[in-house]
Protein backbone atom coordinates (compact mmCIF):
# COMPACT_ATOMS: atom_id res chain seq x y z
CA UNK A 1 0.00 0.00 0.00
CA UNK A 2 1.43 3.54 -0.38
CA UNK A 3 2.60 4.77 2.58
CA UNK A 4 1.98 8.18 4.28
CA UNK A 5 3.65 10.73 3.28
CA UNK A 6 2.51 14.34 2.41
CA UNK A 7 3.41 16.62 -0.20
CA UNK A 8 6.36 17.79 1.53
CA UNK A 9 7.73 14.55 1.87
CA UNK A 10 7.01 14.21 5.09
CA UNK A 11 6.38 10.60 6.80
CA UNK A 12 4.03 10.06 8.98
CA UNK A 13 4.13 6.84 11.18
CA UNK A 14 2.73 8.46 14.43
CA UNK A 15 -1.16 8.83 15.23
CA UNK A 16 -2.69 10.49 18.14
CA UNK A 17 -6.21 8.64 18.57
CA UNK A 18 -8.96 10.48 21.36
CA UNK A 19 -11.25 7.92 22.81
CA UNK A 20 -13.59 10.62 24.24
CA UNK A 21 -14.20 14.32 24.50
CA UNK A 22 -15.33 14.03 27.91
CA UNK A 23 -13.23 15.12 31.23
CA UNK A 24 -13.24 14.86 34.90
CA UNK A 25 -11.91 18.17 34.79
CA UNK A 26 -12.03 21.86 33.24
CA UNK A 27 -8.37 22.77 32.58
CA UNK A 28 -8.48 26.97 32.02
CA UNK A 29 -6.65 26.21 28.25
CA UNK A 30 -8.52 23.41 27.49
CA UNK A 31 -12.30 23.55 28.58
CA UNK A 32 -14.54 26.91 28.82
CA UNK A 33 -16.19 26.45 32.52
CA UNK A 34 -19.47 26.12 31.60
CA UNK A 35 -21.38 25.33 28.38
CA UNK A 36 -19.07 22.84 26.93
CA UNK A 37 -21.33 20.57 24.68
CA UNK A 38 -20.15 17.26 24.62
CA UNK A 39 -20.79 14.52 21.21
CA UNK A 40 -23.50 11.79 22.26
CA UNK A 41 -22.27 8.41 22.94
CA UNK A 42 -23.59 7.24 19.51
CA UNK A 43 -20.90 9.97 17.40
CA UNK A 44 -18.26 8.60 19.51
CA UNK A 45 -16.03 5.88 17.63
CA UNK A 46 -16.01 2.31 19.01
CA UNK A 47 -12.87 0.43 20.09
CA UNK A 48 -13.76 -1.88 17.28
CA UNK A 49 -13.32 1.13 15.07
CA UNK A 50 -10.70 2.37 16.26
CA UNK A 51 -9.37 -1.29 15.51
CA UNK A 52 -10.24 -1.27 12.18
CA UNK A 53 -8.82 2.38 11.65
CA UNK A 54 -5.19 0.86 12.58
CA UNK A 55 -5.57 -2.28 10.87
CA UNK A 56 -5.60 -0.17 7.89
CA UNK A 57 -2.74 2.48 8.44
CA UNK A 58 0.04 -0.15 10.08
CA UNK A 59 1.00 -2.11 5.70
CA UNK A 60 0.82 2.24 5.17
CA UNK A 61 3.33 2.89 7.68
CA UNK A 62 1.67 3.45 10.80
CA UNK A 63 3.78 2.32 13.85
CA UNK A 64 3.15 4.42 16.96
CA UNK A 65 -0.14 5.27 18.81
CA UNK A 66 -1.04 7.39 21.25
CA UNK A 67 -4.66 7.52 23.18
CA UNK A 68 -5.60 10.82 24.21
CA UNK A 69 -9.26 12.59 25.14
CA UNK A 70 -10.43 14.71 26.48
CA UNK A 71 -9.46 12.58 29.56
CA UNK A 72 -9.11 9.15 27.86
CA UNK A 73 -8.99 6.69 31.49
CA UNK A 74 -12.84 8.11 31.44
CA UNK A 75 -13.83 5.71 28.77
CA UNK A 76 -14.92 2.54 30.33
CA UNK A 77 -12.21 -0.39 30.08
CA UNK A 78 -9.73 1.05 28.08
CA UNK A 79 -7.44 -1.39 28.58
CA UNK A 80 -9.55 -3.43 26.08
CA UNK A 81 -8.43 -1.20 23.28
CA UNK A 82 -4.85 -1.61 24.27
CA UNK A 83 -4.99 -4.86 23.99
CA UNK A 84 -6.84 -4.78 20.77
CA UNK A 85 -4.33 -2.13 19.40
CA UNK A 86 -1.00 -4.61 20.65
CA UNK A 87 -2.54 -7.42 18.43
CA UNK A 88 -2.14 -5.79 15.54
CA UNK A 89 0.77 -6.45 13.06
CA UNK A 90 3.15 -3.34 12.63
CA UNK A 91 2.19 -1.14 15.50
CA UNK A 92 5.00 -1.08 18.08
CA UNK A 93 4.51 1.77 20.34
CA UNK A 94 1.46 2.19 22.27
CA UNK A 95 1.04 5.37 24.62
CA UNK A 96 -1.03 7.40 26.99
CA UNK A 97 -1.96 11.09 27.59
CA UNK A 98 -3.86 11.18 30.77
CA UNK A 99 -4.26 13.62 33.80
CA UNK A 100 -3.58 10.85 35.92
CA UNK A 101 -6.98 11.02 38.24
CA UNK A 102 -7.96 7.79 37.44
CA UNK A 103 -4.69 6.10 36.88
CA UNK A 104 -3.56 4.24 40.15
CA UNK A 105 -6.84 1.80 39.62
CA UNK A 106 -5.50 1.15 36.39
CA UNK A 107 -2.16 1.73 35.68
CA UNK A 108 -1.59 -2.53 36.28
CA UNK A 109 -4.40 -3.49 33.52
CA UNK A 110 -2.82 -1.07 30.58
CA UNK A 111 0.65 -2.05 31.31
CA UNK A 112 -0.75 -6.10 31.30
CA UNK A 113 -2.26 -5.33 28.14
CA UNK A 114 0.89 -3.80 26.28
CA UNK A 115 0.69 -0.07 27.03
CA UNK A 116 4.78 1.17 27.14
CA UNK A 117 4.61 4.44 28.15
CA UNK A 118 2.83 7.36 29.57
CA UNK A 119 2.25 10.97 29.57
CA UNK A 120 1.04 12.71 32.18
CA UNK A 121 -0.44 16.23 32.79
CA UNK A 122 0.88 18.23 36.05
CA UNK A 123 0.83 22.37 35.53
CA UNK A 124 1.21 22.86 39.05
CA UNK A 125 2.55 20.79 42.41
CA UNK A 126 0.76 23.35 44.50
CA UNK A 127 -3.26 21.58 45.70
CA UNK A 128 -4.61 24.94 45.51
CA UNK A 129 -2.88 26.40 42.53
CA UNK A 130 -3.31 22.78 40.85
CA UNK A 131 -7.34 23.51 41.84
CA UNK A 132 -7.93 27.06 40.51
CA UNK A 133 -6.11 25.83 36.76
CA UNK A 134 -8.25 22.15 36.62
CA UNK A 135 -11.19 23.96 38.17
CA UNK A 136 -11.83 21.33 41.14
CA UNK A 137 -8.84 18.65 40.28
CA UNK A 138 -6.63 17.09 43.41
CA UNK A 139 -3.03 17.14 42.77
CA UNK A 140 -2.86 14.39 45.13
CA UNK A 141 -4.75 11.69 42.93
CA UNK A 142 -2.31 12.65 40.29
CA UNK A 143 0.91 12.22 42.63
CA UNK A 144 -0.52 8.53 43.30
CA UNK A 145 -1.21 7.93 39.54
CA UNK A 146 2.17 8.94 38.72
CA UNK A 147 3.53 6.10 42.02
CA UNK A 148 1.36 3.67 40.41
CA UNK A 149 2.71 4.14 36.91
CA UNK A 150 6.57 3.61 38.14
CA UNK A 151 5.28 0.56 40.23
CA UNK A 152 3.89 -1.11 37.25
CA UNK A 153 6.98 0.11 35.01
CA UNK A 154 5.41 2.50 32.55
CA UNK A 155 8.72 3.73 31.00
CA UNK A 156 9.35 6.86 30.06
CA UNK A 157 6.95 8.34 32.24
CA UNK A 158 6.80 12.37 31.10
CA UNK A 159 4.97 15.23 32.92
CA UNK A 160 3.67 17.64 30.68
CA UNK A 161 3.48 21.22 32.19
CA UNK A 162 1.83 23.80 30.14
CA UNK A 163 3.55 26.94 31.08
CA UNK A 164 1.34 30.07 31.78
CA UNK A 165 2.69 33.63 32.55
CA UNK A 166 1.92 34.47 36.16
CA UNK A 167 0.43 31.15 36.87
CA UNK A 168 2.64 28.71 37.17
CA UNK A 169 6.06 29.47 35.99
CA UNK A 170 7.14 30.23 39.74
CA UNK A 171 7.17 26.67 39.64
CA UNK A 172 10.06 25.84 36.96
CA UNK A 173 12.69 25.13 39.09
CA UNK A 174 10.52 22.69 41.79
CA UNK A 175 9.21 20.68 38.02
CA UNK A 176 13.38 20.37 37.46
CA UNK A 177 13.91 19.49 40.65
CA UNK A 178 11.86 16.52 40.45
CA UNK A 179 13.78 14.85 37.68
CA UNK A 180 16.90 15.29 39.95
CA UNK A 181 16.06 12.29 41.74
CA UNK A 182 13.64 10.46 40.34
CA UNK A 183 13.43 8.48 36.52
CA UNK A 184 11.02 11.58 35.83
CA UNK A 185 10.94 13.31 32.28
CA UNK A 186 9.33 16.96 32.27
CA UNK A 187 8.13 18.71 29.32
CA UNK A 188 7.79 22.35 29.23
CA UNK A 189 4.73 23.54 26.86
CA UNK A 190 4.04 27.08 25.49
CA UNK A 191 0.88 27.73 25.68
CA UNK A 192 -1.31 27.25 22.16
CA UNK A 193 -4.23 29.37 20.96
CA UNK A 194 -6.45 25.83 19.93
CA UNK A 195 -10.14 27.26 19.53
CA UNK A 196 -9.68 30.27 21.59
CA UNK A 197 -7.35 32.79 20.09
CA UNK A 198 -8.25 35.30 22.31
CA UNK A 199 -6.40 38.58 24.15
CA UNK A 200 -6.67 35.70 27.63
CA UNK A 201 -4.27 33.56 25.57
CA UNK A 202 -2.03 36.00 24.15
CA UNK A 203 -1.86 37.08 28.25
CA UNK A 204 -0.63 33.95 29.28
CA UNK A 205 1.98 33.05 26.42
CA UNK A 206 5.13 32.95 27.96
CA UNK A 207 8.35 32.11 26.06
CA UNK A 208 10.25 28.77 27.24
CA UNK A 209 13.69 30.87 27.44
CA UNK A 210 12.39 31.56 31.28
CA UNK A 211 13.42 27.69 31.92
CA UNK A 212 16.85 27.95 30.83
CA UNK A 213 17.25 31.38 33.11
CA UNK A 214 15.62 29.33 35.70
CA UNK A 215 18.14 27.20 35.67
CA UNK A 216 21.14 29.81 35.62
CA UNK A 217 19.77 31.59 38.96
CA UNK A 218 19.58 27.95 40.12
CA UNK A 219 23.24 27.09 39.54
CA UNK A 220 22.62 24.50 37.85
CA UNK A 221 25.13 22.48 35.27
CA UNK A 222 22.86 21.78 32.03
CA UNK A 223 23.66 19.30 30.20
CA UNK A 224 21.85 18.70 26.39
CA UNK A 225 20.51 14.74 26.00
CA UNK A 226 19.13 12.94 23.80
CA UNK A 227 16.33 12.21 26.03
CA UNK A 228 13.78 9.26 26.48
CA UNK A 229 11.71 6.82 23.96
CA UNK A 230 9.32 8.70 21.83
CA UNK A 231 10.66 12.19 22.66
CA UNK A 232 9.13 13.82 19.78
CA UNK A 233 9.98 17.44 19.50
CA UNK A 234 10.99 18.32 22.45
CA UNK A 235 14.51 19.65 22.90
CA UNK A 236 16.06 17.93 25.65
CA UNK A 237 18.19 18.50 28.66
CA UNK A 238 19.38 16.99 32.23
CA UNK A 239 20.96 18.33 35.28
CA UNK A 240 24.21 17.36 35.73
CA UNK A 241 24.23 13.53 37.44
CA UNK A 242 20.05 13.66 37.10
CA UNK A 243 18.22 10.65 36.81
CA UNK A 244 15.27 12.02 34.29
CA UNK A 245 15.64 14.68 31.99
CA UNK A 246 13.63 17.83 31.16
CA UNK A 247 12.34 19.66 27.97
CA UNK A 248 11.10 22.47 25.97
CA UNK A 249 8.65 21.70 23.07
CA UNK A 250 7.91 25.52 21.39
CA UNK A 251 5.40 24.48 18.89
CA UNK A 252 4.41 28.85 18.64
CA UNK A 253 8.04 30.21 19.33
CA UNK A 254 9.67 27.54 17.22
CA UNK A 255 7.42 25.52 15.49
CA UNK A 256 8.93 21.96 14.37
CA UNK A 257 6.44 21.56 11.71
CA UNK A 258 9.50 20.61 9.08
CA UNK A 259 9.72 17.49 10.93
CA UNK A 260 6.49 16.24 11.84
CA UNK A 261 5.06 13.05 11.64
CA UNK A 262 1.61 12.84 13.17
CA UNK A 263 -1.62 12.70 12.60
CA UNK A 264 -5.01 12.76 14.35
CA UNK A 265 -8.40 10.99 14.77
CA UNK A 266 -10.88 12.87 16.89
CA UNK A 267 -13.01 10.74 19.08
CA UNK A 268 -16.04 11.15 16.90
CA UNK A 269 -14.04 9.99 13.96
CA UNK A 270 -12.64 12.57 12.09
CA UNK A 271 -8.86 12.87 10.48
CA UNK A 272 -6.89 16.06 11.63
CA UNK A 273 -3.67 16.12 9.80
CA UNK A 274 -2.68 19.67 11.20
CA UNK A 275 -3.70 20.25 15.05
CA UNK A 276 -3.90 23.60 14.38
CA UNK A 277 -6.10 24.29 11.20
CA UNK A 278 -9.80 23.59 10.85
CA UNK A 279 -9.60 21.25 8.12
CA UNK A 280 -10.69 17.60 8.87
CA UNK A 281 -11.89 14.05 7.14
CA UNK A 282 -14.47 12.09 8.22
CA UNK A 283 -13.68 8.66 8.56
CA UNK A 284 -15.98 6.86 10.14
CA UNK A 285 -18.28 6.45 6.96
CA UNK A 286 -15.17 4.58 5.77
CA UNK A 287 -14.64 1.89 8.80
CA UNK A 288 -15.82 -1.25 6.53
CA UNK A 289 -14.23 0.16 3.16
CA UNK A 290 -10.47 -0.09 3.54
CA UNK A 291 -9.48 0.67 0.22
CA UNK A 292 -11.75 3.99 0.39
CA UNK A 293 -10.40 4.85 4.23
CA UNK A 294 -6.65 4.89 3.06
CA UNK A 295 -7.18 7.17 0.21
CA UNK A 296 -8.85 9.24 3.10
CA UNK A 297 -6.04 9.29 4.78
CA UNK A 298 -3.74 10.27 1.80
CA UNK A 299 -6.10 12.87 0.77
CA UNK A 300 -5.90 14.43 4.05
CA UNK A 301 -1.75 14.57 3.98
CA UNK A 302 -2.33 15.80 0.68
CA UNK A 303 -3.80 18.87 1.88
CA UNK A 304 -1.49 19.35 5.09
CA UNK A 305 -0.29 22.48 5.20
CA UNK A 306 3.60 23.43 5.33
CA UNK A 307 3.63 24.46 9.04
CA UNK A 308 0.89 25.96 11.43
CA UNK A 309 1.41 29.52 11.96
CA UNK A 310 0.64 29.71 15.41
CA UNK A 311 3.19 32.92 15.50
CA UNK A 312 1.35 34.80 13.46
CA UNK A 313 -1.37 34.19 15.82
CA UNK A 314 0.76 35.89 18.76
CA UNK A 315 1.71 38.52 16.71
CA UNK A 316 -2.19 39.36 15.28
CA UNK A 317 -0.93 38.73 11.71
CA UNK A 318 -2.92 37.22 8.76
CA UNK A 319 -2.80 33.58 8.22
CA UNK A 320 -2.72 31.23 5.27
CA UNK A 321 -5.40 28.75 6.56
CA UNK A 322 -8.43 29.11 8.95
CA UNK A 323 -7.73 28.25 12.18
CA UNK A 324 -9.79 24.73 13.74
CA UNK A 325 -12.63 26.56 16.23
CA UNK A 326 -13.02 23.07 18.35
CA UNK A 327 -11.11 23.14 21.86
CA UNK A 328 -8.39 21.17 22.74
CA UNK A 329 -10.59 18.67 24.49
CA UNK A 330 -11.97 18.05 21.12
CA UNK A 331 -9.29 17.23 18.94
CA UNK A 332 -7.39 15.15 21.39
CA UNK A 333 -4.02 16.18 23.16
Amino acid sequence: MEMLQDSFGRIHDYIRISVTDRCNLRCVYCMPEEGMEFAPHDQIMSYEEIAQVLKVLAPMGMRKVRLTGGEPLVRKDLHQLVSMISAIDGIEDIALTTNALLLDKQAQALKDAGLNRINISLDSLQASRFSMITRGGDVNKVLKGIEAATAVGLAPIKLNVVLMKGINDDEIKDFIAMTIDQPLHVRFIEYMPIGQASDSWRKSYLPLEAVTDVCAEAGWTVESTAGPAGNGPSRNMKIAGSQGTFGLIHPVSDHFCDNCNRLRLTADGHIKACLYWSDEYNVRRFVDAPDAMAALFLKALGTKPKNHEMALALEQKMQSHTPTVRRMSQIGG
